[in-house]
């Protein structure tokens, strides 16, 4: 693996990158999995520190998560409510617990991540019974043809306009809609990890 930079990384809710760097490895992987449930993508992240500052803390996520595998990116997804639903809490979004975390870590990172869905879904909180319907038509007929959740950076978007998307992803086949949902995921791990080093605005 290659070395990025020297400099500290975070955990639930450790803020401050110089926090992040000094943490333990276990630590540091349970806040990267509340930015990308998949725990390759944590080991990755986490084996590069120390990072000088949050711009290559967030280059060095963005490609490990463009460098995932298929199975990798599905240990993600597994993480994501679907689109107009309450996230899950209170136990391993992913469904299984990483190697070496106890259950009281792994819960306290499943209750950031649903915290953070909650607010990245706001949009949705405002839409009409007609919107919400058809959100809930089109995960299911999104699900049918791909076989995973619809995933979106839903942050700054009206219930509409996630809706319009995921309509028009509907129309992709399978290689272009993978590509989309790198993207995607690639874009709400950025703004995750401002979360968890408390750089957000």
């Amino acid at each position: 693996m290659r070395n990025v930079d020297s400099a500290p990384n975070s955990a639930p809710p450790v803020p401050g990158l110089a926090a992040f760097n000094a943490l333990g490895a276990e630590e540091a992987e349970a806040g990267l999995l509340a930015c990308c449930a998949c725990r390759a993508f944590a080991r990755e992240v986490a084996a590069l520190r120390p990072y000088r500052d949050l711009d290559r803390l967030a280059e060095a996520a963005e490609a490990a998560v463009r460098g995932l595998d298929w199975s990798g990116v599905r240990e993600a997804l597994a993480a994501h409510p679907r689109i107009g639903e309450p996230p899950r809490e209170g136990g391993p979004a992913t469904g299984s617990e990483p190697p070496g975390q106890s259950g009281k870590r792994v819960e306290r990172r499943s209750e950031t991540e649903a915290a953070w869905s909650r607010g990245e879904q706001a949009g949705v909180g405002t839409a009409g019974r007609e919107v919400l319907d058809r959100l809930a038509e089109g995960n299911r007929a999104y699900e049918r043809r791909f076989g995973h959740v619809y995933l979106i950076c839903a942050t700054g978007l009206s219930a509409g306009e996630m809706l319009a998307r995921l309509t028009e992803r509907l129309g992709n086949d399978e290689d272009t809609e993978r590509e989309v949902v790198r993207a995607e995921l690639a874009k709400i791990t950025r703004l995750r990890l401002a979360k968890l080093l408390g750089t957000a605005t």
